[in-house]
């Protein structure tokens, strides 16, 4: 019986060990009205800024909310769009205490669709009477403005964050876009937590 009991046990932990939990805060605003499934297989084109467009890797990121967009039946269609969507991503760490407190006032360097870094100032020094080593927290966030091209109207605005011990920001990213995007296009009311379990 015991060797049951620890079998189970042992095949209950490799069964979590690989997987993850993103748990992101959402806020999600749609223009449209209530049930209204206007943008449910929308076609859109990215809108760039000029900025975007000069960074290396922003490509990358695109893919990322191409795919989030695809999972909730909108098309990519440069030439056929009537929807464009503006896209910001910001990416960073910092150092935190046994408590989850931030070390010494940390300064936020990160820009709009790429990676940036939170640097730690000089109150985040370490010495002799530390009980335990910092630990580090990744912080992504997304934004996604969805327009009519041809008024430019907001149909539906969404953002997303999440704070966790993960640095492989591709993988993390694209569960932020995933839960940036839960209930498209119809959101509830206000900030909520979407849990993305991912390998």
């Amino acid at each position: 019986m015991k060797a049951l009991i620890a079998t189970l046990f042992l095949m209950l932990l490799s069964g979590c060990a690989g997987v993850r939990l993103v748990d992101t805060q959402v806020q999600a605003v749609s223009t449209l009205a209530p049930g209204s499934s206007a943008l449910t297989g929308a076609h859109y084109r990215f809108e760039r800024l000029p900025l975007q467009a000069a960074q290396p890797g922003f490509d990358r990121t695109e893919a990322l909310a191409q795919a989030a967009l695809a999972r909730v039946g909108l098309v990519r269609d440069e030439a056929g769009a009537n929807v464009s969507v503006q896209l910001s991503v910001r990416a960073g760490s910092y150092l935190v205490d046994s408590s989850g407190r931030p070390y010494g006032g940390p300064g936020w360097t990160g820009g709009n669709g790429g990676y940036g870094q939170l640097m730690i100032g000089s109150g985040g020094m370490f010495g002799i009477g530390m009980r335990s080593m910092p630990s580090t927290l990744y912080r992504h966030e997304v934004d996604l403005v969805l327009r009519d091209i041809r008024s430019s109207q907001v149909l539906y605005e969404t953002r997303a964050v999440n704070e966790g011990p993960w640095s492989d920001a591709d993988q993390v990213l694209a569960a932020v876009f995933e839960a940036a995007l839960r209930d498209f296009p119809n959101p509830p009311a206000g900030p909520r937590q979407v849990n993305i379990e991912i390998p």
